[in-house]
């Protein structure tokens, strides 16, 4: 089509110099670029004269424009499009200098990169009925984890371990029964493993997170009801996220048929568990446009 240029890079457009054609910056609302955007500029007619893709750091740059007024709209997966005016001058050159995106939804996630667990403010806890009465909770004291925030929520991934031994009820002779080969075996199986296969949305701030987890040396696929909560600085210089996730678990899925009956139908444990998920994570300084390398597996908790 005469007068439509196509890109050839991110952002950069044939034969765009100086400082001539279309310049713009398209950022989050929480002021990170948002590196996967498009964007489209159309003349008074509604013909298509430029679309280019924005670059890594949100930057992007076309040729000359066709004097006159122009529309631009802006698009990403996981946000809500924005449409803008440019008049560009006799030189085909025009400043919109910083585009907002707003999240789908409302919602403003976390910067994508790598983060990083904060055990000292998470909670790893489950829950287990405890003679049809009441419940018992136990928490792990020691975990790791790792999340990879992509471009989109439904890009994301999380990788975690637990150590089973830590494994506190808050009674000593409960909790070595717990660490024996009727519940978590954790001789033969120190850790329980977690990893993300997917995910997708459950409402404007809450997704199912699909997984496979290890525990006792048995592995099933799960799904955790996740939460996003928030994300702020923190006192010393890093930016933190908080997710809370919710699941429930069979013990004889994982191998875990220890149990007494005390009365007629009423057992002294129950059959399911309710695993609770509160989690804190820092983002880590060497990705700061998201850009870090990806990490798997148990390298990646380890490392955490």
């Amino acid at each position: 089509m005469s007068g439509e240029w196509n890109t050839t890079g991110p952002g950069v457009v044939a034969g765009a110099t100086g400082s001539h054609g279309l310049r713009a910056v398209v950022r989050g609302k929480d002021g990170w670029a948002v590196g996967h955007a498009v964007l489209t500029v159309t003349d008074m007619s509604g013909r298509q004269v430029v679309r280019a893709e924005v670059g890594a750091d949100g930057a992007v740059a076309t040729a000359p424009l066709p004097s006159g007024v122009h529309t631009v709209v802006v698009t990403a997966v996981g946000y809500a499009p924005a449409a803008v005016t440019a008049i560009a001058s006799a030189s085909g050159s025009a400043d919109l200098g910083v585009i907002e995106l707003a999240r789908q939804g409302g919602v403003e996630l976390p910067p994508p990169g790598l983060w990083t667990i904060d055990p000292a403010h998470s909670k790893v806890a489950a829950t287990a009925q405890h003679l049809g009465l009441s419940s018992v909770q136990g928490r792990f004291a020691e975990f790791a984890g790792r999340i990879q925030i992509g471009a989109t929520a439904e890009s994301s991934s999380v990788v975690a371990e637990i150590d089973a031994a830590s494994i506190d009820t808050g009674n000593r002779t409960r909790d070595e029964h717990l660490r024996s080969a009727d519940f978590l075996h954790v001789a033969a199986h120190p850790r329980i493993s977690f990893r993300s296969t997917g995910l997708s949305p459950a409402g404007p701030d809450r997704w199912t997170m699909r997984g496979e987890l290890t525990l006792a040396g048995v592995t099933r696929p799960v799904d955790l009801a996740l939460s996003y909560l928030g994300a702020g600085p923190d006192l010393w210089g890093g930016l933190r996220a908080a997710f809370r996730a919710v699941t429930e678990l069979r013990r004889e899925d994982f191998a875990m048929n220890y149990n007494q009956v005390v009365q007629a139908g009423i057992a002294l444990i129950g059959a399911t568990l309710k695993v609770e998920l509160d989690v804190q994570a820092v983002r880590d300084n060497e990705s700061p446009n998201g850009a870090g390398a990806r990490t798997s597996g148990a390298d990646a908790v380890r490392g955490a």
